[in-house]
């Protein structure tokens, strides 16, 4: 290796390194538990505590009715509720019903799409959550093809 091949290798890992450590503790957080949780009423307690879940009609949730094939369903979450910080999508059926979440800073449109799974007909369900509420919708989507193992 040249000299300056070195030198550069070496400023690049430098930069790197320092780009890392000052990245927020928060960027790197994970709801590791909350995506092993078994059961919904668990995973809701894990994401969001005693915080209050209400049903609301201002969230679009877009997921077909029945899913060809449940291992590649295409879902949208979007809102004109104010001061979203995160969305999450939850499968009730699955094995771990935590599909997705998805964390928005106050200059993020509150509108998202992927691509979940879904192993067995259930109630998909989107979640928003604000400062101080988690606002929810609920869809049932039909299986024909498994997606989880199935």
């Amino acid at each position: 290796m040249t000299m300056k091949r070195s030198r550069r290798w070496f400023l690049r890992a430098a930069v790197t390194a320092a780009a890392l450590v000052t990245l927020p503790v928060r960027v790197l957080a994970r709801a590791t538990a909350a995506f092993k949780a078994k059961d919904t009423d668990s995973l809701m307690r894990e994401l969001f505590g005693d915080m209050p879940i209400e049903a609301s009609d201002a969230i679009t949730l877009k997921v077909p009715d029945i899913a060809e094939n449940g291992a590649v369903v295409p879902v949208t979450v979007s809102t004109d509720i104010e001061g979203v910080q995160q969305i999450c999508v939850v499968v009730d059926n699955n094995p771990n019903p935590l599909s997705a979440i998805f964390n928005l800073s106050e200059h993020c449109v509150a509108d998202v799409s992927t691509r979940i799974k879904i192993g067995d007909s259930s109630i998909t369900r989107a979640l928003v959550k604000t400062s101080d509420r988690v606002y929810m919708t609920m869809k049932e989507v039909k299986v024909t093809i498994g997606g989880c193992g199935g």
